[in-house]
Formats: structure tokens, sequence, C-alpha cells
């Protein structure tokens, strides 16, 4: 049985509880936006002033993009399934999480973000709930919602919804996991098109990387998908239809015969399943994204220890090569509310993962090298993807994703003049 009290480290568990519960509890606030200071305030901001606004949008429901806050608000949403890599735990339980999504939305992207918890695992109640509040805002981030019924929920609110939908474990994963990999096999000498990879897990975030590296041009063939009964293979019974995608035809049946040869291993598993000796067995100069958390599949010390020319990234914030959504989603929402985009398709997410790329490969600024203690920053085999604190995501990414809307036909409004061109 899952123990949810267990800490990895007693003292980041209590500064952990201090922070979400001091100075105030919680993570966010509501603000004021106009002042509400004198009779005059009041009769504009409600009774009688108020109804002015109604009756515009009454006659026109996109003014609700004029008169109100809608675009430029998000609703993080959950229903506590698969909470982290703590599982199903519960829609309450999933609370601090997805305030602290919020939390990110305002800090990376000034989008206005609030969360939203579902109490239901019944997939059509929980859609029915979303979908009836989604047009209140600008865009739904859905969130810790466990697989395969991820895929159903996200599908059915998508075409429901007259606003974008993106569930982040799946496509943020799969973004910017793409654009670190294809820095890496860079760095390493290897190209996508004939690089063999094997991913350990077969749930949201592993099928939705998959998809996005074969949009990327990695052949179905060269991808080996496992999951808790071996590799998903095309002489298997019983694949639902989300694996059956990803059966290949093939001998290999264990993780032991899937990594011979591997030039890539994506972990989105469980903790300590890559053992030194399978690593050993990998191609020359291999890539290993070791993706559990907060325990990845073998450590970095581990792996290098093993092979010195092995490039590894984790989830992890206190290791190199750090694989974080945080990358991806507040400046993918930001350009796509910026342009009003019904939806966030393949085109906007590569351009995502396009500017990830370039952006690794820029000078790091002074004020960033020194929050990270100093060390230099510079593309290579320690460093494929950004800090999250560079500035110029805010205005690359977003600026990326908002002119592939616009040119893919997703978008309601033209580029921003402000954009970068």
């Amino acid at each position: 049985m899952l123990d949810v009290k267990k800490p990895c480290d007693e003292d980041l568990r209590q500064a952990a509880l201090d922070y979400h519960a001091l100075p105030k509890l919680g993570k966010l606030a509501t603000v004021l936006t106009t002042p509400a200071d004198d009779q005059r305030d009041l009769s504009l901001t409600y009774s009688p002033g108020v109804a002015e606004p109604v009756r515009e949008i009454a006659q026109n429901p996109e003014l609700a993009y004029s008169y109100t806050g809608k675009g430029n608000q998000v609703a993080v949403i959950s229903n506590g399934t698969a909470i982290l890599g703590l599982g199903n735990l519960g829609a309450m339980a999933s609370k601090p999480v997805m305030e602290g999504k919020a939390l990110l939305f305002k800090r990376f992207a000034d989008i206005n973000a609030i969360d939203i918890e579902v109490d239901t695992e019944d997939s059509e109640r929980f859609i029915d709930a979303v979908a009836l509040i989604a047009n209140s805002f600008g865009g739904i981030n859905l969130e810790d919602i466990r697989a395969p019924e991820c895929f159903d929920i996200e599908a059915e609110l998508i075409k429901r919804c007259e606003v974008p939908v993106f569930h982040d474990d799946q496509h943020g994963t799969a973004i910017v996991s793409l654009a670190g990999l294809l820095n890496a096999l860079e760095i390493q000498g290897k190209q996508l098109d004939k690089a063999k990879i094997v991913f350990l897990g077969a749930g949201a975030a592993a099928i939705a990387s998959c998809d996005l590296l074969m949009a990327a041009g990695a052949p179905h063939d060269n991808i080996l998908m496992l999951d808790s009964k071996g590799v998903i293979h095309t002489g298997r019974q019983g694949l639902g239809v989300y694996k059956q995608r990803f059966a290949v035809e093939t001998t290999a049946r264990t993780l032991d015969d899937a990594i011979a040869g591997a030039d890539v291993f994506v972990g989105l598993s469980g903790p300590n399943l890559l053992s030194p000796e399978q690593l050993l067995k990998m191609a020359d100069k291999p890539i290993v994204f070791a993706g559990s958390n907060p325990d990845p599949e073998i450590r970095p010390e581990v792996a290098l220890a093993t092979r010195s020319d092995v490039l590894i990234a984790t989830g992890r914030s206190d290791y190199p090569n750090q694989v974080n959504n945080v990358l991806g989603f507040p400046f993918i929402f930001r350009g796509a509310l910026d342009v009003r985009a019904a939806v966030i398709n393949t085109e906007m997410k590569m351009a995502a993962v396009k500017a990830l790329c370039e952006i690794t490969k820029e000078a790091v600024p002074d004020s960033v090298v020194a929050s990270y203690g100093g060390k230099p920053l510079a593309f290579g085999r320690d460093y494929i993807l950004p800090k999250p604190t560079v500035p110029r995501l805010l205005s690359r990414v977003s600026a990326a994703v908002a002119r592939a809307a616009v040119d893919s036909g997703a978008a309601h409004l033209p580029y921003p003049a402000h954009y970068p061109l």
C-alpha cells in the first residue's frame, strides 16, 4: 500500500508544509484590478452599472473578452486520480498541486489561473462538469488525471469546448521532453530518424511523448514501449486502443531485451528500474531521460559512474538537465490566449519545441547563472534545456506558439503587434 506520508527528507517535508500554510493559507489570492473606493465605483462595479456589459455580452458573447478577465484566465482542473507520482489520492488531495500550477501560470506568464477539483472518477460526469464551466475561462489546463481515461476526457472536451483544452501531463511533458531529446541527440551526434528509443512506461506522458516524437520524424518501428507486463508487441493480446498504436513486431519481451543497443531510454515509470547492467547494454553515447519523480529510474551519479559517455536528464531540480513542464505550459497558454486560439494543435506544440531548442543554444543571462550558483551554463551535456527563469522564454515561446496558431488557422485574432516578428 502506498505510504502517502513517507517523506523523502524530513527538513524538506516540514519546509513544504510550512510553505503551503504560511504566512497565509494556500498560494493564491484574489486581487482587485479596478478601484472600489467610493459610491460611484460601487455603482459601476455592481448594480446598476454592471448591467451595461451584461447587455452587451448577451447580444454578443465574444464581448466577454472585452468586459471581463476571461481572455487572461485559465482553469486548472483535476479529479486527483493520478497526483504526481503518488497515484489516486482523490480530488481534494490534488488541490495543493493545482494551486501550485496556478501559481506558476501567474509567475511565469502573468496568466490568472484558478484551481478546480472535480470530485468524481466517472469520466462522463467529469466531462460534463468541465464542459459546463469551460467557457467562463480563456483555456482549460487538465492535470493529474489517470490513463487511459485522460485520453478520452481530453478528446471529448476539445470537441465540446470553445476554448483550448490541454492535458499538461500528456502534452507539456511531450513538448519539453522532445526539445530536450532533440538537443541531446545533437550533442551526442545522433539522428532522430535513426535512433533506437525505449520507453519504460505506457501512461499518458509516454503515449503523448511518442506521438510527438513521431510527428517530429521518429519512425514508429524504432520505438519500443514497455508497460508493467513488458514490451508492447504485435503478438500481445488484450492491448487497449492507445497502447495498440505502439505495438511493433519484435522478439524483445523484457527491458533487458529492449535496452540492448538502444540509443535513448525514456523512463516515465518508477524508481530504480534501469540497472547499471542494462545501461551498459545501450549503444555508444547513450541518452537517458529518467523521468520518475522524486526518485528516477537511475540516479545520475550511478549512471555516470557506470559509463562516462552517457547524457542523463531527470525531472529533479537538484541535477543538471531537469525536464520540467514549467518550460512549456505557461508560455504555450500565453501564446494561445493572445491570439484567442480555439485549440492547441500539433503545429503549436512543435513551434514550442523549436523555440525551446533554439533558446537553449543562446547565451544564458548573468542573472540566471548567478541564481543557479554561478556555475557557467552553456549548451552541452549538462545543459540541454533552458532554466525556467530565462526571461526570453516568455516572449519567444509564446510568440512561436501564437504564430503557429495564426498560420495553422487555429487563431481568432491576428498575430499581436507587440510580439517579435
